[in-house]
């Protein structure tokens, strides 16, 4: 099997339409036994998810994550767990386990606005961009 999250200096970048890497990780029998960072290149969500499916991505694991991201993953078969932050490695061992802490309802929904820098849409007040 193989996991892909959003990744940024060894945490779960929380924008998945934004990430500019992905840390790829091949399971076997419970365990990681390797794993890799790619760039994306600046790809948005709609490329982004072919090019996890085209790396034969089974599960991504994510923070933020909107509508057009979410379609565009379950149309290339990809199972995706939002709204988890903090380490990636930890983020995968806990998947592997069965005990990761995700939001199935984890969502993004202020495209369109102009972001800067270092975006964490798990930080927003929920009123404020309609982060869910």
């Amino acid at each position: 099997m193989k996991i892909a999250v959003t990744y940024k200096a060894g945490q779960i970048f929380q924008h998945f339409g934004h990430t500019e890497q992905f840390k790829i990780y091949d399971i076997e029998d419970g365990k990681i036994v390797s794993s890799g960072v790619i760039d994306t290149n600046g790809s948005g969500h709609g490329a982004l998810a072919g090019l996890l499916a085209a790396l034969g991505v089974e599960a991504l694991i994510c923070g933020g994550i909107g509508g057009g991201a979410q379609t565009a993953l379950t149309e290339a078969n990809i199972k995706f767990f939002g709204g988890v932050k903090g380490e990636a490695d930890k983020a995968v061992e806990s998947f592997i386990k069965g005990e990761l802490e995700f939001d199935p309802n984890a969502k993004c929904n202020h495209h369109g606005e102009h972001h800067h820098g270092d975006h964490d849409c798990g930080s927003h007040k929920c009123g404020d961009h309609g982060c869910h």
